[in-house]
C-alpha cells in the first residue's frame, strides 16, 4: 500500500491498486426493508466496513426494451478490493433482481484511520477468501 501523504496533511493516504485498498460500490435494493437488511447482513458478515441506506430514489429505466421505473433505495458499501468477488456473490444472494447493479468506484485518497478501519473491518471477509 502507498503510505504517500496528500499535500502537507500527513493524516492523509493515496491509494493506489493494492487488493486492501478501500472502494465504494453502488447499489440498490426496491424497498427500504430489504435495503436495511442487505446493509446488515453485509456487515455482520464482514464484507462491507460501513452501509449507508438512502432514501427512496425515482429510477426509470431500459430492461429488456420495456420502459420500467419505481422507487429503488440506493445503497453505498465501503469495502476493500479483496472482499469485492464474495461481495458480489452474496448480494447477488441476497438481491431480488436478476441484474443487480454494482458498480465500483476508486477511492483515490482518504483519512489514513478510516481507510485503516475499513481494511481492519473487512479482513474476516478477506482472509476467508483464502
Amino acid at each position: 500500500m502507498t503510505d504517500q501523504t496528500l499535500g502537507a496533511v500527513p493524516a492523509l493516504r493515496r491509494q493506489g491498486s493494492d487488493p486492501a485498498d478501500t472502494v465504494v460500490v453502488l447499489t440498490t435494493a426496491p424497498d427500504g426493508l430489504l435495503a436495511k437488511r442487505i446493509a446488515h447482513v453485509l456487515v455482520e458478515e464482514s464484507l462491507v466496513a460501513c452501509a449507508h441506506v438512502g432514501s427512496a430514489v425515482s429510477a426509470m429505466y431500459l430492461w429488456q426494451g420495456k420502459l420500467e421505473g419505481g422507487d429503488e433505495y440506493p445503497l453505498t458499501l465501503k469495502t476493500t478490493a479483496d472482499a469485492l468477488p464474495r461481495l458480489y456473490a452474496r448480494l447477488c444472494s441476497l438481491h431480488p433482481y436478476e441484474l443487480p447493479e454494482f458498480l465500483v468506484l476508486g477511492v483515490a485518497a482518504g483519512s489514513q484511520s478510516y481507510l485503516d478501519w475499513v481494511a481492519q473491518a473487512t479482513r474476516p471477509a478477506a482472509e476467508g477468501a483464502l
